[in-house]
């Protein structure tokens, strides 16, 4: 959540206005329920083309939700500190840079600068000014020299939660239908439509917010789920076959 305080000249008094910044919870997000709905829903498609007992699909189904939660959570938390850690050893070397070759990285601050248009003057003034507090004079450096954010040190455990949490809710969706089916056909028919619908639903909305072409990519991740779990029903009754 991001806070912005602005003054109202014309009532004299300051207000809050919240922003919220959740672009990194939604990739989250979409990263879980993408396989969450595709990994599941083939799975128990492919049983379904092999096994008559309902019950075996669903604890299989069980069992590979909560070993792929685990799995795409602990790729989340490692994604996490790998940027953690990528951060934290630039800086060390800025910090260093800045001990060893003071002048080069001063001169490399001008020239930022001086890329925004500053006369010499004010050039070498906010340089100078900036260059006074190492701490800053390092952010500085990685935010506009290397083109690096400060990552959130709680960002590795709330993107494994965020992850694995949103897999175990899409995978949910595709095996429902088998927890009251008689057979695996019939539970097959029914979360066949039911996960199509949410494929549908969600590649919609994904593209939404990626500013494509929504109903292409609705049909897209539809038409990869549908294609996923054909193949796997399909290989499964040549298998048996």
């Amino acid at each position: 959540m991001e806070t912005h305080l602005h003054h109202d000249h014309k009532h004299g008094h300051t207000h809050t206005e919240e922003h919220l910044t959740s672009s990194e919870i939604l990739t989250d997000i979409v990263i879980g329920m993408s396989d969450g709905l595709t990994v599941p829903f083939a799975l128990a498609a492919g049983l379904s083309g092999a096994v008559k007992d309902v019950h075996l699909i669903v604890i299989a189904g069980i069992a590979e939700i909560a070993a792929g939660s685990i799995a795409m959570g602990l790729g989340g938390y490692l994604a996490g500190k790998t940027e953690q850690d990528h951060y934290s050893s630039e800086l060390r070397r800025e910090y260093d840079e800045i001990e060893r070759l003071p002048d080069v990285e001063r001169e490399e601050v001008r020239v930022f600068f001086e890329g925004l248009g500053l006369s010499p003057h004010l050039q070498m003034e906010a340089t100078e000014e900036l260059v006074k507090d190492k701490d800053r004079w390092a952010d500085f450096m990685m935010k506009y020299e290397l083109g690096l954010e400060k990552p959130d040190p709680k960002r590795a455990r709330k993107s494994a939660f965020n992850i694995g949490f949103s897999y175990i809710v899409g995978g949910l969706i595709p095996l429902s239908p088998y927890f009251f089916a008689e057979d695996g056909i019939t539970g097959l028919k029914i979360s066949a439509l039911v996960t199509l619908i949410c494929l549908f639903v969600f590649g919609y909305f994904k593209s939404k917010l990626t500013g494509t072409n929504p109903l292409n990519g609705a049909l897209k991740v539809a038409f990869i789920g549908a294609l996923a779990a054909g193949c796997a029903f399909g290989i499964a009754k040549l298998i048996e076959g």
